[in-house]
Formats: structure tokens, sequence, C-alpha cells
């Protein structure tokens, strides 16, 4: 029995350790409309070569957080109250990094004296050194690291057209599958609705 608690204590800690956090800055706009009011609503189309099956995806996730804040989807734009619209984007920036790969410095260490070098040498037995005019330069390694900026943007207007809701989402990792990051970007642009026009703040939001 003791076994089994120690084996499901280690798998929590497991489990744990594979969430990671989605951090988002997020300011929002408003001249929200205080008291109860009517939150029926319509999508506004995009332009023809943003409708894509991925902007059709995300739409899914912005009803459901738009759900959880009381609103409702309509077939009907003439009786909507509200129009919804979404923009998104991500930019890959890639970053050129050189690193030293020399053997004596970054492996595990070279100790001149256990190879016989004498005392007059740079460096004594026993003694971790490097001296790059006496082992030659050192290997360099050119990688390429990646860092995705990403931005969302939301609106609601009513609809005679008044400016009511606009809010925008930076996100900036290295994930780089976007739709792993636009759940925790969606829950952020909406935490707190409205929250404090103008104000920016920042959301951590922990996914698995």
């Amino acid at each position: 029995m003791k076994y089994l608690t120690i084996l499901a204590a280690a798998l929590s800690l497991l489990l744990a350790g594979c969430a990671s956090t989605i951090r988002s800055d997020v300011t929002a706009f408003h001249q929200w409309p205080a008291g109860p009011q009517d939150k029926s609503y319509v999508f506004q189309a995009p332009p023809a070569e943003a409708d894509t099956l991925e902007y059709r995806n995300y739409l899914n996730l912005l009803r459901v957080e738009l759900g959880k804040q009381g609103f409702s989807e309509t077939d009907h734009a003439d009786q909507a109250a509200l129009r919804v619209a979404m923009r998104f984007s991500s930019t890959d920036h890639a970053l050129r990094v050189i690193e030293s790969m020399d053997p004596f410095w970054t492996g595990r260490g070279y100790w001149p004296g256990r190879y016989g070098y004498p005392w007059g040498m740079r460096g004594w037995y026993g003694t971790r050194y490097y001296d790059p005019f006496l082992y030659g330069p050192p290997d360099l390694r050119e990688t390429v690291r990646h860092e995705y900026e990403r931005q969302l943007q939301v609106s609601i207007n009513g609809r005679d057209g008044s400016k009511l809701f606009d809010v925008t989402v930076h996100n900036s990792s290295r994930k780089a599958a976007t739709p792993l990051v636009m759940p925790a970007m969606f829950a952020s642009a909406f935490a707190g609705f409205p929250g404090q026009s103008g104000v920016p703040h920042r959301v951590d939001l922990k996914v698995e």
C-alpha cells in the first residue's frame, strides 16, 4: 500500500510537470453599458482570404468564451443586438545563434598534468584550464531558434455600429503550434470581462 501511495505521488508530480504556462499581455478598451441588456450577437463575415478552416476553428473557441459571459448567438442578423468580429496573426521570428562546442571547455574538462605536460606550461596538474592559443580555435555550431509572436483581436459593436468592446491579446513563446496557444489567448481576452478600460495587464493560464 505504501508503494502505491509513493507511485501515485510520483505520477502526480510527473503530470504537473507536463503543464505549461501561457502568458499573454491583454489590453481592452470599452464603453460597456451597465445593467441588463440584450446580448444576442452575430459574427461579422471576414474577408474572403481570411475565411479559412483555421479561422472557423477559432470562431468556435470564441463562441465558448462568449457563452461563458452570457452572450447568445442568433441566426437572424437583423434581430441581433451585437456584431462580433475577430482577427488573429502569427509571426515566426527566426534567430541565428552561434555556440562554442570546444570539448576542452564545454565538455568534461581537460587536465594537462594528467597527460605529462610539464609545470612550466600554463595551468597545473589537476586544474581545469583552457588556453585557446594552446589547443587551437574552438569549434562553433550554428543553430536557429524560433520565437513566435501571436496577436488576437476581438471587437463587439452595437447594431447601430457603436463601439462597445475592443480587446487585443499578445503572446510571445517558442511554441510552434498556434492551435495549442489560442484557447488560452481567448480565455485571457475575456478574463474579468469587461475589465478596466485602457489598462494593460498580464494573464497567466496553465495548459496541459
